[in-house]
């Protein structure tokens, strides 16, 4: 899915480096997940259970 393609790189360009380990292996993980499972994650439908993955989703999502 191209929308979650430009979510992910958003993230990899503005996020990534400046993550500690924890959450730059939380964002590994998300990125071996299913493009289905990662939209409903996103959209709510779906809430990680782990803590920093649920994070990382957050981040996503944020505009700042």
């Amino acid at each position: 899915m191209r929308e979650l393609d430009v979510l992910l790189m958003r993230y990899m360009d503005r996020d990534y480096e400046r993550a500690d380990a924890a959450e730059q292996a939380a964002f590994e993980t998300l990125l071996d997940f299913q493009d289905p499972e990662i939209l409903d994650l996103l959209t709510g439908r779906l809430t990680a259970q782990d803590v920093r993955l649920q994070d990382v989703v957050e981040r996503l999502l944020s505009n700042d």
